[in-house]
């Protein structure tokens, strides 16, 4: 419990879900990038988890379908900095971030209508232009 990964509203992922690996970093970083293992890659399967609730899982495989393996492992990677423990960091970072957004439930809209004061002040305000125009025209009443 104490390393389980917070994600949102009293979810969490179990630190024995994720499969956590290293390998070799590409990009700058010179021959250190040739000797140290700093690409952090974490695997962890949305189907397997018990984090999550069955409408959880559901809607998550929904909104990251192009992201999960066919297993529905979601893998994240990341490389961007020469420490190890940053680029875990980042990735589990990521990871929080990519869960929130897919558990994210968008608010039901509700139809609102125009209020009787309001109506009835564009009505008032029509009338008063009426009239204002009227009392401009050329007309002779005879």
């Amino acid at each position: 419990m104490k390393n389980d990964i917070h994600i949102k509203n009293g979810i969490y992922i179990p630190e024995h879900e994720l499969e956590i690996t290293t390998a070799r970093a590409g990009g700058p970083g010179g021959q250190h990038v040739n000797k140290t293992n700093t690409r952090v890659i974490i695997r962890w399967n949305i189907h397997k988890t018990n984090a999550l609730n069955g409408n959880q899982k559901h809607r998550v495989s929904e909104k990251m379908q192009s992201e999960l393996t066919t297993d529905g492992d979601l893998v994240i990677q990341n490389g961007s900095t020469r420490s190890q423990l940053q680029n875990k960091k980042l990735a589990i970072a990521q990871l929080v971030k990519k869960l929130c957004d897919a558990l994210h439930v968008p608010k039901k809209r509700k139809k609102t209508g125009i209020s009787k004061n309001v109506k009835e002040k564009r009505l008032k305000s029509k009338k008063m232009r009426s009239v204002l125009k009227r009392t401009r025209s050329r007309k002779d009443f005879e």
